[in-house]
C-alpha cells in the first residue's frame, strides 16, 4: 500500500533519489569488456551476441525493405493512421523549435554570426524486452528529421525467431527511420558508437535502455554524443481537493506499470483526497495486466504527501524535480509560472500524462532522476550544431590590434599576440 504521509514527515532525499541507473564494477566490467570486443570484431561479435543474450542465431543484422514493407502490410490500417496523426502532432510542435542563424554587421568592416548544422547520423536505440515502444521511434525520430539529419540509424533488440516486432517496424517506416539493425544491449551502443562492417558510425545516441545500455551510453559519451542517461519513469501529481480521486490513481498508475523502480507521487491538500487515492490505487492495481509490476512501484516507490497548501505543493514539486507533472486543478495556468522543474506539465484534470506519451506532440523523452533542474526535453536542438564565424577586413584587425596583442602578453601567450601584430609590421 501507498505511503500517505505530512511534509514534516517525508524526506525528500527519499524522492529525489530514485534508481538512476547506478552501474556496479561487475556490470562495469561487463559493459567494457562488450564494447571491446564490438570494437575490435564489428559484426562478428554482435551476432554472437545476439545469439548469447536474444537466443536467436541471425544470418545478417540489417532489416530488409521486405521486412519493412511486410509489418506495414499487416499492420492494422487503424493503428498505421493513429501513427501518422501522432507524427503530424509531433512535427507540428518540434517544428517550431528550429533556429535561424544570425549576422551581425554593426561595426564597420566587422561580420559576426552563427549558423546551425545538423549532425550526419543519428542512431535510435529502440528497447526490446517487456513492452515495445513504437511511440519511442516517432519521438527520437522526427526532431531528427525536422533537424536536417541524413541518416538515422534504429537499432532494436530481435525477438528469438529472428524478427523485429512489427509495431516498430511500421513506426520506423512512418518516421522515415533510413536503416534499421537487428541488435540490443550494450553490444548494440557499441556498433553504433564505432561502426562495424554493416552498422554505420553515428555522430549521437538517442534513447532509453536497460542497465547495460544506460552504462554503453555513458561509456562512448565523448566519442559520440548521447541524449541523457535515462532512470525510471516518474509521475507527479498536483492536486487540489476537487480533484477525482479515480482519475489521479489511473494516472499515478500510467507510470507505475512502467518498471518496479517507477515513481508515482501524489502532493495534495487534502487528507481525504490523499485516503481516496490510496484506496483507488488498491482497487486499480489487482485490474491491470501489468499489476505485479505496478504493485511493487506504488509500495517501494509511490507516496502520497500532504501539504498544507498548494504553493507548498509546488515547492515539493519543485525540489523533487519530476519527470511527469500533472497539475489537476481548475486555473492550471495560474500555477504554470511557479513550476521551475518539471520534464513535461500536464495542465488540468483533463490531461492525463499519456496524451503526452502517444499523442499531443511535446517529446516523451524526459529528464529524470531530478535533472530537470538543469535538463530538458529532447528536441530539435539535440540533433543541431551551432558554430559562430566572424569576419574581419584588415583596416577593422588593425584598429583594435593593440588591444589583442595586450590581452594575449597578459596571459603570457605572446605568439597569439604576434599573429595580429605580424599583418602590421613594414617589410
Amino acid at each position: 500500500m501507498i505511503k500517505i504521509m505530512k511534509r514534516s514527515e517525508v524526506e525528500l532525499s527519499e524522492i529525489l533519489y530514485r534508481g538512476e541507473a547506478q552501474s556496479s564494477d561487475k556490470i562495469e566490467a561487463i559493459v567494457a569488456d562488450i564494447l571491446e570486443n564490438v570494437k575490435q570484431n564489428g559484426d562478428k561479435a554482435v551476432l554472437e551476441y545476439a545469439e548469447k543474450f536474444d537466443g536467436v542465431k541471425l544470418a545478417s543484422l540489417k532489416v530488409t525493405a521486405e521486412e519493412i514493407d511486410a509489418a506495414y502490410a499487416a499492420a492494422d490500417p487503424e493503428f498505421i493512421k493513429t501513427l501518422e496523426m501522432s507524427a503530424e502532432n509531433i512535427a507540428a510542435f518540434h517544428e517550431k523549435q528550429l533556429h535561424n542563424g544570425f549576422t551581425m554587421t554593426d561595426k564597420a568592416g566587422v561580420i559576426l554570426g552563427q549558423k546551425y548544422t545538423p549532425i550526419e547520423r543519428a542512431g535510435l536505440y529502440v528497447p526490446g524486452g517487456t513492452a515495445a515502444y513504437p511511440s519511442s521511434v516517432l519521438m527520437n525520430a522526427i526532431p531528427a528529421k525536422i533537424a536536417g539529419v541524413s541518416e538515422i540509424i534504429m537499432v532494436t533488440p530481435p525477438s528469438k525467431d529472428g524478427s523485429v516486432n512489427p509495431a516498430i517496424l511500421t513506426a520506423a517506416r512512418v518516421a522515415g527511420v533510413t536503416s534499421i539493425f537487428k541488435m540490443g544491449g550494450a553490444q548494440a551502443v557499441g556498433a553504433l558508437a564505432y561502426g562495424t562492417e554493416s552498422v554505420p558510425k553515428v555522430d549521437k545516441i538517442v534513447g532509453p535502455g536497460n542497465i547495460f545500455v544506460a552504462t554503453a551510453k555513458r561509456r562512448v559519451f565523448g566519442l559520440v554524443d548521447i541524449d541523457m542517461i535515462a532512470g525510471p519513469s516518474e509521475i507527479l501529481v498536483l492536486a487540489d481537493d476537487t480533484s477525482n480521486p479515480v482519475y489521479v490513481a489511473a494516472d499515478m498508475l500510467s507510470q507505475a506499470e512502467h518498471d518496479k523502480m517507477a515513481s508515482a507521487v501524489l502532493v495534495c491538500d487534502s487528507e481525504a483526497l490523499a485516503n481516496a487515492v490510496s484506496d483507488e490505487l488498491e482497487r486499480q492495481i489487482p485490474l491491470l495486466p501489468r499489476a505485479e509490476i505496478a504493485r511493487a512501484s506504488i509500495d517501494n516507490n509511490g507516496k502520497i504527501i500532504i501539504a498544507d497548501n498548494l504553493d507548498e505543493g509546488i515547492e515539493i514539486a519543485n525540489a523533487i524535480a519530476p519527470e511527469h507533472m500533472e497539475v489537476c486543478v481548475d486555473e492550471p495556468f495560474g500555477m504554470l509560472n511557479s513550476i521551475k522543474n518539471a520534464g513535461s506539465i500536464f495542465l488540468g484534470k483533463n490531461v492525463p500524462e499519456a496524451l503526452g506519451d502517444y499523442f499531443a506532440g511535446p517529446n516523451h523523452t524526459l529528464p529524470t532522476s531530478g535533472t530537470a533542474r538543469f535538463s530538458s526535453p529532447l528536441s530539435v536542438d539535440d540533433f543541431v550544431k551551432k558554430s559562430s564565424y566572424i569576419y574581419y577586413t584588415k583596416e577593422a584587425l588593425g584598429a583594435v590590434q593593440s588591444r589583442i596583442v595586450d590581452f594575449a602578453n597578459r596571459e603570457g601567450l605572446q605568439a597569439h599576440g604576434k599573429s595580429v601584430a605580424i599583418r602590421f609590421e613594414k617589410d
